[in-house]
């Protein structure tokens, strides 16, 4: 099941809405076969190691990380191909939350005599589809909020200076999450203080969908944004229409029109539920501070990436990663679960869940 997992990471970034899954066919203690999902529309992981077996995986066992499909989308189900192919054992590692799958594989399986084991290395086979887990479940995309920040909790010098924060480590490991994720969001504030490119920059990466929450259609016309809204998509959240956002939309730009917070601003919830339905399943937040701490305060944050760098800038006016209003009590600062830590290099990425927020709290 763990070289299926090594498999299933094959398809990061590239099979998105669907989960990324791998299978491994055994015969006689031999890897007879395997395979996973490559691309959305291709053939499932089951499909694949099935038709790169090197025997007869007739009386076989096969492994795979998430529960056969048993219904017809842009494959045929899977259950039938392990039928057809006469498997003799099926190993998985969590069963499927799709309602079109939900148990029905595995009963499929088990009605037609072949023993099914489930759970195994199961919260491996969870964390590994994290966002397939929540987008089929909630339709709205799974959210990683992301910084780098100093040693002292700062993001940039107190004149605005973050070149850089982090080391090459660290930001080719940014690259790379870019590459896994649907969509990078970041505030006009953002656009505007550092007009960034917002691509993914590693050999064979995918560039995210470039989303600005701006509720006054801000975002200048030859920002690096906008200049490139014709090559690499680009969405400008906005609470209203109007000539600048139509000037925006003649330059390659796609508008969404959101509804408006109590500040007048984009509501984020709405937001998330907009990009949900464009089958938009993942989010890399990436600036700035007010939006950071909106985005928890309305409760759309699942996971914190934290690169920290062992430096001091100090500076009272230097920006610390989260800022707006902040929680009044420390009773009420968001915890952290499922914490771990890995070096980059001179830097670490702490990286933690979210398991509940004030918005989410109170539904």
């Amino acid at each position: 099941m763990r070289r299926a997992l090594k498999l299933a990471a094959h398809g990061a970034g590239r099979v998105s809405p669907n989960p990324m899954v791998g299978c491994v066919i055994v015969k006689d203690g031999r890897v007879i076969g395997e395979g996973w999902h490559e691309y959305c529309g291709g053939l499932h992981a089951e499909r694949n190691a099935l038709a790169h077996c090197a025997e007869d995986p007739a009386g076989a066992k096969l492994y795979v990380t998430l529960e056969p499909c048993c219904h017809s989308g842009r494959t045929p189900p899977c259950t039938d191909a392990i039928l057809e192919c006469r498997i003799g054992r099926v190993f998985i590692g969590c069963l499927d939350p799709n309602p079109l799958v939900a148990g029905k594989g595995v009963q499929i399986l088990r009605n037609a005599g072949i023993p099914v084991e489930t759970g195994v290395c199961e919260d491996e086979c969870r964390r590994i589809n994290e966002v397939f887990f929540h987008f089929i479940t909630h339709q709205t995309p799974f959210v990683v909020l992301k910084y780098a920040m100093t040693l002292d909790g700062k993001i940039a010098s107190r004149t605005g200076d973050s070149r850089w924060v982090t080391g090459e480590a660290a930001r080719t490991h940014v690259h790379e999450t870019r590459n896994q994720l649907t969509g990078i969001l970041v505030g006009v504030g953002t656009v505007l203080t550092d007009d960034p490119l917002l691509t993914c920059r590693i050999a064979g990466g995918r560039n995210p969908v470039r989303i600005i929450c701006d509720s006054h259609a801000r975002t200048p016309l030859d920002s690096q944004i906008i200049r490139t809204a014709r090559e690499v998509p680009t969405i400008i959240a906005v609470t209203g229409w109007s000539d600048r956002a139509a000037a925006l939309e003649r330059a390659g730009a796609q508008i969404l029109i959101c509804a408006a917070d109590a500040q007048g601003h984009v509501s984020l919830p709405d937001l998330m539920r907009q990009l949900g339905a464009r089958q938009i399943d993942s989010v890399l937040l990436e600036g700035g501070s007010a939006l950071a701490f909106s985005a928890l305060d309305a409760g759309v944050v699942h996971k914190v990436q934290a690169y920290i760098t062992p430096k001091l800038i100090g500076g009272a006016d230097a920006k610390p990663p989260v800022g707006g209003a902040g929680f009044a009590k420390m009773a009420d600062a968001l915890p952290l679960y499922g914490l771990t830590v890995t070096p980059l290099g001179e830097d670490l990425l702490l990286e933690g869940d979210l398991v509940c927020s004030p918005a989410s709290s109170k539904k």
